[in-house]
C-alpha cells in the first residue's frame, strides 16, 4: 500500500532505502520489507506505524475507527466487532499518535489570507461538577474558508487551555500574509496570542517602544452579555483586544465578525463524537481519553472526510494536500521524528 511519507529506517533514521522482500500474514496478507543502505537494517513497512505489532486485519480497525467517526459509543463498537472496548480505545490512540505528523502538512506550505475562528465547547468528563471546576472544556481553532481544524484541546478553561491552542495559530501566523482571528467573546485568545508572537515598533520617537501583534495579523472580539447595568462607557460590539501593528489593514466588515462556520463544528462534533453527547451517559472518564477522542476526531475532519458545506475534505480544501487519506492509509503511515 503505497503511503504519501517516506519510509525511514527505524535503527537510523536514514531515508535512503530499497526492497527487500516480502513476507505473509495471517490476516493482512503480504507485506514488503526494507533495507537500509545506510547501516544495513531489514525492516518492514508497518515499522513506526499504528499497525505495528496489530495482528488484527487493517480493515477491521479502520471499521473500527469509522464507527467512532460517525457518534457510535466505545462499548457498542466493541460489541458490533466482537472485540473488547479496551482494544477499540488502543487502536483510537495508536491512530491519534498520527497527529503530529499529518498535521505537518500545513506548516509546509504558504499561506497569503487566512481566518481563524475560535470558540470552547463544554462536555461532562467523569462526574458532574460544576462548570467552572470541570476539565470538560475544549477549545477549538478553525480555518474559515476549508474548514480546517487546526488544533483541539481539552482541559480547565483557565489560561494553560488557550496556551495549549495558540501556538499552532501562531505557526501560521509565520507562513501568511494576512491573518485574522475571530473570537466570540473570549478575550484569552487575542491576549494569550499577543504575548506569544508580539513584535516591537520603533517609531524613532522617545520612550519604550510599543509592542504590537505582527504585521499583518488581525484579532477582533466580539463582545457578549448586556451593557445596561455596567458602569463607564459603552464597549464597542466588536474591537481588537491588544493593539495591532500600524500597517496591518484595519478593515474588517461587520458581516465577517462572526464565528457562525464553528458553531455548526460544535453541533457537529456533538453527534460524531459520543463523548459530548447530552441524552446519554457516554462522557469521557478523564481528559486523556477524551483529548483522545478529539484527536481522531481531527484527523478523520481534516484529511478523510469530505465537509458537507464546501463538498471537500479542508486538506484538499485549503492546498496543502492533492488528495483525500484513506483511513488505511494513515494507518499505514509511520510517524516522524
Amino acid at each position: 500500500m503505497k503511503t504519501p511519507t517516506t519510509l525511514i529506517c527505524p535503527a537510523c533514521g536514514s531515508r535512503d532505502t530499497t526492497s527487500h522482500g516480502c513476507y505473509e500474514t495471517v490476516h493482512n496478507g503480504s507485506r514488503n520489507l526494507h533495507a537500509c543502505t545506510s547501516c544495513g537494517a531489514v525492516f518492514s513497512e508497518t515499522t513506526g506505524t499504528p499497525m505495528q505489532d496489530i495482528k488484527t486485519p487493517i480493515s477491521k480497525v479502520a471499521a473500527a475507527l469509522r464507527l467512532r467517526g460517525e457518534g457510535m459509543g466505545l462499548r457498542a463498537t466493541a460489541r458490533i466487532l466482537g472485540t473488547h472496548k479496551k482494544t477499540i480505545a488502543e487502536w483510537e490512540g495508536r491512530f491519534a499518535g498520527m497527529k503530529p505528523t499529518l498535521m505537518l502538512y500545513g506548516l509546509c506550505h504558504t499561506f497569503i489570507p487566512l481566518t481563524f475562528e475560535g470558540d470552547e465547547l463544554y462536555t461532562v468528563v467523569g462526574q458532574r461538577v460544576p462548570p467552572a471546576d470541570s476539565t470538560g472544556w475544549t477549545a477549538i481553532i478553525l480555518e474559515r474558508a476549508s474548514r480546517f481544524l487546526v488544533d483541539q484541546s481539552c482541559g480547565h478553561k483557565d489560561a494553560m487551555l488557550f496556551k495549549k491552542v495558540m501556538p499552532s495559530v501562531t505557526a501560521y501566523v509565520r507562513r501568511t500574509q494576512d491573518l485574522t482571528f475571530l473570537s466570540d467573546g473570549e478575550r484569552r485568545y487575542g491576549n494569550t496570542l499577543f504575548e506569544l508572537c508580539a513584535q516591537t515598533v520603533r517609531t524613532g520617537k522617545r520612550g519604550r517602544p510599543r509592542k504590537t501583534l505582527p504585521n499583518g495579523c488581525r484579532v477582533r472580539l466580539k463582545n457578549k452579555g448586556s451593557q445596561q447595568h455596567r458602569r463607564g462607557p459603552k464597549r464597542p460590539k466588536y474591537q481588537a483586544p491588544q493593539p495591532e501593528h500600524p500597517d496591518t489593514p484595519r478593515d474588517v466588515p461587520e458581516a465577517a465578525l462572526h464565528a457562525n462556520p464553528l458553531e455548526a463544528h460544535n453541533t457537529a462534533l456533538r453527534r460524531r463524537n459520543s463523548a459530548f453527547r447530552r441524552r446519554t451517559n457516554t462522557y469521557a472518564k478523564n481528559t486523556t481519553a477524551l483529548q483522545r477522542t478529539l484527536d481522531v476526531h481531527l484527523l478523520q475532519h481534516n484529511f478523510v472526510r469530505p465537509h458537507w458545506t464546501t463538498g471537500e475534505v479542508p486538506a484538499v480544501r485549503l492546498g496543502i494536500m492533492a488528495a483525500p487519506l484513506h483511513l488505511e492509509e494513515i494507518l499505514m503511515m509511520q510517524k516522524t521524528a
